[in-house]
């Protein structure tokens, strides 16, 4: 189990790619881990560029990995690079694989992943951390299909393979600050993938900790049986900043470090303690949500609702409902005048019958009157 999923046995690879004999199931119960299984049996069955986006330690590569072996290259290489953790040259290299002689150290020829993973799936996490120059290289491979191997003269070999591509970044954001080419994003955002965060989906922490520990017991040996109902409801309170990878932690550590037979309340971090209302009751702070961050990139950042919100509502990276939560926080600040959310909005004021039709349209519209 990787990351809060279940993988059956694999067999691992020279290189390290795995080959999964079956399906990589996720582990929740909740509604969006239902709606992302459903996503994933759909998107497995094309060979179209997928992009996965989410936060730090929700999984992503658990979901490129099941999109690999529910589709029809399951029964060939899954092979995974991490574009965060090489520097450009070793990063050139580990994709397309150089010739010998080509700089110190390169004794023999060695194939890259991209050769390597033929006719199979080549993940490429955190894509975002890529070079310019890297970006280049990898778009022209994704129009060609060809690969050029470091000191290699000529054409290279014709590869085919799937593409799934991660980040935990915001690649709009990246490409108005020039740091990500467009023309990539667009090559590599044929199907988007948005992996919930672990806080937006708390009915699956339980089945998740039960599982991290029936793991951790079973390989350490270990006489803890369970997890008292106050430090699961703790655990269930908890924000996990660090998402599913965060929760797989504390509970390790907990096996390690707990010396009876369950894990109580008292055994949980005092970070983790605080969120449970029931026992410290603590003044906590508001969550803070995709609609608090749109509004302030409006209203601090002065970027307009036309960049900041729409492209990502219409491109269905967010929902109806955070539209709305933009709309009513525009509205409490204007006390209810359209005219001034619109304003606050940064829109020009022949905008504004355009941003009452797309609101109406679209389900966005709040009445205002409350607000007055």
């Amino acid at each position: 189990m990787i990351d809060g999923v279940a993988e059956s046995s694999s067999r691992i690879s020279p290189i390290g790619a795995i080959r999964p004999r079956s399906h990589v199931q996720l582990t929740g119960r909740s509604a969006e881990v239902t709606a992302l299984e459903q996503e994933i049996d759909r998107v497995a069955r094309s060979d179209a560029k997928v992009l996965i986006t989410g936060e730090s330690g929700v999984g992503k590569e658990i979901v490129a990995r099941a999109i690999h072996s529910r589709g029809p290259r399951a029964s060939h290489v899954f092979a995974p690079v991490n574009c965060a953790g090489l520097p450009e040259t070793l990063l050139e290299s580990e994709l397309f694989g150089h010739v010998k002689g080509s700089f110190t150290g390169a004794y023999r020829d060695k194939p890259g992943k991209l050769e390597t993973a033929h006719m199979g799936t080549i993940f490429l996490d955190e894509v975002g951390e890529m070079t310019l120059r890297m970006q280049g290289l990898l778009l022209r491979f994704l129009e060609t299909g060809e690969l050029q191997k470091v000191g290699a003269d000529g054409s290279g070999r014709i590869v085919n393979v799937r593409v799934i591509a991660a980040t935990n970044r915001d690649l709009r954001d990246m490409i108005k600050q020039g740091t990500f080419r467009e023309d990539l994003f667009y090559r590599l955002n044929v199907i988007h993938i948005v992996v919930p965060p672990l806080r937006d989906r708390r009915e699956d922490i339980p089945v998740l900790a039960n599982q991290f520990l029936a793991q951790f017991t079973t390989a350490g040996r270990s006489s803890i049986t369970g997890i008292t109902p106050e430090a699961m409801k703790a655990l269930t309170e908890y924000s996990w900043p660090g998402n599913v990878r965060e929760l797989e932690n504390v509970i390790e550590r907990l096996v390690v470090t707990v010396s009876g037979s369950t894990i109580g309340v008292e055994h949980l971090s005092s970070e983790i303690r605080a969120y449970d209302a029931v026992l410290l009751r603590p003044k906590r702070e508001r969550r803070r949500t995709v609609a608090d961050d749109l509004y302030k990139r409006m209203i601090e950042q002065h970027e307009s609702f036309w960049t900041a919100v729409y492209p990502l509502f219409m491109d269905r990276e967010i929902t109806r409902a955070n539209v709305r939560e933009v709309v009513r926080r525009g509205l409490e600040e204007a006390r209810g005048n359209y005219k001034i959310v619109a304003r606050l909005f940064n829109m020009e004021a022949r905008d504004y019958k355009r941003f009452l039709n797309f609101l109406r349209k679209h389900d966005c519209q709040i009445p205002f009157k409350e607000y007055r």
